[in-house]
């Protein structure tokens, strides 16, 4: 679908945020053909260049399409307007900015929409893939894999507790980049499981667990309630997503080993 920028304002907002990481992908994939010199020398300062470029798009396509509503984005500024308006755009121009720098395909740009208390619109690109997956219509969840749980996790850093959830589901480990194209490889069916209890910000979670929820997968923190978005701080350390018939087992697998490895 070709949308001008007139017609923007017309979307439905799934839509929009599906064409705000559209957009901002392309670019992406544009700053970092341009930049071929960075992309071999300086990787680092790649990931902050399309920061910074994809996030002004953004900004500017919102400002363009929904002009009356807050936006918490992860390379702006926050302000505590956001705490009382009833409209929030959650976005994260590039997700996954070190796999964007060296040129790995595990990164996605996130566009999610908070009103009034709940997550009511997202949308995740994973521009390498050619892939947008948006909350509507929701991406067709990929039948259960066959053999052991697979369980997504950092491909940098991933927490020691992880191989002992793994262990205790009878599993093994997936390595990944962001956390867009973690949560992304369960609705895709690369993976079963994705937790995440090391620390992440609402921009990390909100557009892919918009998506994942419209897919039919299970989606909670690590004790089992449902995450808040729009908070006044917006740190929101974990998160589970994962197919609906595994989240018992995950869940008690997870708090178990989380629990013995309190002090």
């Amino acid at each position: 679908m070709s949308v001008g920028l007139s017609e923007l304002a017309g979307l439905s907002d799934p839509l929009l945020a599906g064409e705000l990481v559209r957009r901002a992908g392309r670019l992406l994939q544009r700053v970092r053909a341009d930049n071929p010199g960075l992309a071999a020398d300086d990787p680092k300062a790649l990931g902050r260049m399309g920061d910074r470029e994809s996030n002004e798009l953004i900004l500017g396509l919102l400002a363009s399409a929904r002009p009356q509503d807050a936006v918490l984005s992860e390379e702006s500024k926050d302000t505590s307007e956001r705490l009382s308006a009833s409209r929030v755009w959650i976005i994260d121009p590039v997700d996954g900015t070190r796999e964007y720098g060296e040129s790995r395909e595990d990164w996605a740009v996130h566009a999610a929409l908070w009103q009034d208390g709940r997550l009511v619109a997202g949308a995740v690109a994973q521009p390498d893939l050619a892939a947008v997956f948006t909350s509507d219509p929701p991406p067709d969840l990929a039948p259960a894999g066959e053999g052991p749980v697979r369980l997504v996790v950092s491909r940098t850093r991933p927490p020691v507790w992880a191989q002992a959830v793994a262990a205790g589901l009878g599993g093994v480990l997936v390595p990944m980049g962001s956390a867009g194209a973690k949560v992304m490889s369960v609705v895709r069916g690369v993976s079963d499981v994705y937790v995440h209890a090391g620390g992440q910000y609402e921009w990390d979670s909100a557009a892919p667990v918009a998506v994942a929820r419209a897919a039919g997968l299970h989606v909670s923190r690590v004790d089992g309630s449902e995450p808040a978005y729009n908070q006044a701080d917006p740190y929101l350390p974990d998160i589970v997503v994962c197919r609906p018939e595994l989240a018992a087992r995950v869940l008690a697998a997870t708090q178990q080993v989380l629990s013995d490895a309190q002090p």
